[in-house]
């Protein structure tokens, strides 16, 4: 479905360069994800495109209701219904006019003055779907405003967004801190690759250390690790590198919190769906235990 509201005279989207795609929907993280948007947008000079999803499920139809309305009331009643959605789509409209005001105020703030605000009336991955060609970085909240104050736990459609994209995704989990120093999590897989070139070729990441870990056996690592290493390093970048030894996850997170790692870059999902339903994803857990935003490509 097509965007229902567009504050500027010339889109940034339609014909026009790749933007930072940002989800705005009132939770505890907008502010936090229009912080890190601006971030991403004044390191590569992308253009911002805020956008506020509404649900279809969350406007219920009223043909819905219609089975359990008596037959004498029925028209009358059914007029009331149409009469009450019509009101609280509305009413949804606006706010979420007033949350796209608010967040393009404050990512202006940071001096970001190529900002354009939408809604889509759909499921949020269906709407990323329809905007994937003209995404450059979707940044979005782990969990999204049904959650509340939650902070445990996923988002309910932030599984299917991830697999549902092929463009970076930069999940966030905190208040907004300058990265500067990233973790790139590296195993030579082909979601690995594309994680390890984007951190390469992508001015976000100039000046910034970068820290190339692989976890696994040794006589994988070496190879893998100079390999990357030298990529990293004709870009231009600081690197370090370290081989980690145990659980993925884990090694992780305990290297984040000891290198104090602000960002964390990999791979996203393997290709094989039942693997992971049998074994558990090893980017949910991540997204599960890790205290810093993580970056993850498909």
């Amino acid at each position: 479905m097509s965007d229902t509201d567009n504050n500027n005279k010339v889109s940034l989207v339609n014909g026009g360069e790749p933007v930072v795609l940002t989800c705005v929907d009132g939770s505890r993280y907008t502010g936090a994800v229009c912080d890190y948007a601006a971030w991403v947008a004044g390191r590569t000079g992308a253009p911002v495109k805020l956008l506020h999803n509404i649900e279809r499920s969350n406007v219920p139809a009223v043909a819905d209701l219609s089975g359990s309305i008596g037959f004498g009331s029925q028209e009358e009643l059914l007029e009331e219904l149409t009469a009450l959605e019509q009101q609280r789509s509305q009413l949804l409209v606006q706010q979420g006019k007033l949350m796209l005001q608010a967040a393009r105020e404050r990512v202006a703030q940071s001096g970001i003055s190529l900002v354009e605000t939408c809604q889509r009336h759909d499921s949020l991955p269906e709407s990323l779907v329809a905007l994937e060609d003209h995404i450059r970085v979707l940044v979005l909240g782990i969990r999204g405003e049904e959650h509340g104050e939650d902070k445990q736990g996923l988002g309910s459609q932030l599984e299917t967004v991830v697999r549902s994209l092929h463009k970076p995704i930069l999940v966030v989990n905190q208040e907004f801190t300058p990265p500067q120093r990233i973790l790139l999590a590296y195993d030579g897989s082909e979601a690995a690759r594309k994680a390890l070139r984007m951190v390469a070729e992508s001015p976000a990441f100039r000046d910034i250390a970068c820290h190339l870990v692989f976890v696994g056996e040794p006589e994988k690592a070496e190879a893998l690790l100079a390999e990357a290493s030298g990529e990293l390093e004709a870009a231009g970048l600081s690197v370090t590198a370290n081989r980690l030894s145990g659980k993925t996850v884990e090694a992780l997170v305990e290297y984040q919190r000891e290198h104090n790692i602000d960002l964390t870059v990999m791979g996203a999902f393997s290709h094989n769906r039942l693997r992971d339903l049998l074994m558990g994803s090893i980017t949910a857990k991540m997204l599960l235990n890790t205290e810093k935003p993580l970056l993850l490509l498909r």
